[in-house]
């Protein structure tokens, strides 16, 4: 029988409509495709942080507020959102779900091990790569120093992802896989189940159109997104975006010199 929720009600967006409660690499981005494709967007996933980093301050008062145990104003980071998938919302799924009662919660679901090596490999050795390798470290302090907006960016993902879902834990492979599931149970123990779907990106649009009530695309598949080449290409966009917008600050031939320093530190990171 789901308990009761806990976490201060907050301030609501009155747009949000769908709540994702499963770890990033169980299929997020996918899912976020497919609600953008039944028409609930814009949908919040990280990858949509980075490309709008101003939100990043909103993310960090955030995760301030929710460590105080204080109620959060959800209006800033969500207005005109109408769904949230992937962290950094997922480490808020409780705060977000008490704020907005009337809509629904996603739990993405993936085989524990397959999810653990697929995180471990792509968003953990990307972060990382940030603390172990001295040149990419040397990079991402200067990167900070010129865009504070991408600091915050690297500090929403420590506090969200490593520590705040984690507990700094995440490299103990029996630890992480812990709480992976006790983050499921506790999902499943907590939403009611009318307001709940668990669902695997597998099962395709089926599930997901009978739950949000809305119609399928016909003839459309359900998109597939963000393997591990996915992820490894998209990583390395980034760094060429974020060395163009560095270049009137830095030089052209410095920002260029960046990027293929960290498109070089992130491959020597899959090893």
């Amino acid at each position: 029988m789901p308990v009761a929720l806990a976490a201060p009600v907050g301030n609501p967006s009155s747009a949000l409509q769908v709540i994702g409660a499963g770890f990033g690499r169980t299929g997020t981005l996918s899912l976020r495709e497919a609600l953008v494709r039944l028409g609930f967007g814009p949908c919040d996933h990280m990858t949509n942080n980075f490309a709008h980093p101003e939100r990043f301050a909103l993310w960090l008062e955030a995760a301030r507020r929710k460590r105080a145990g204080e109620p959060i104003d959800w209006r800033p980071l969500f207005a005109g959102y109408r769904a949230t998938v992937d962290w950094p919302g997922v480490y808020f799924w409780r705060e977000l779900a008490e704020a907005h009662p009337n809509a629904k919660v996603i739990l993405t679901v993936r085989d524990p091990d397959r999810w653990y090596e697929s995180a471990r490999s792509t968003i953990y050795a990307a972060s990382q790569a940030r603390d172990d390798d001295l040149a990419t470290r040397l990079i991402a302090t200067l990167v900070a120093w010129l865009d504070p907006r991408a600091g915050r960016g690297f500090r929403v993902v420590q506090e969200t992802v490593w520590d705040g879902t984690f507990g700094g834990r995440f490299a103990d492979r029996e630890a992480a896989l812990a709480i992976y599931a006790a983050h499921s149970r506790e999902v499943e123990a907590t939403i009611p189940p009318e307001r709940l779907l668990v669902f695997d990106v597998k099962q395709g649009w089926g599930p997901l159109g009978a739950f949000l009530g809305v119609p399928i695309p016909d003839g459309e598949p359900f998109p597939h997104v963000n393997d591990a080449a996915d992820f490894s290409r998209r990583q390395q966009g980034q760094y060429l975006r974020l060395a163009r917008a560095l270049a009137p600050a830095m030089g052209f031939a410095a920002a260029g010199g960046i990027a293929a320093l960290m498109v070089g530190a992130k491959r020597d990171s899959r090893g």
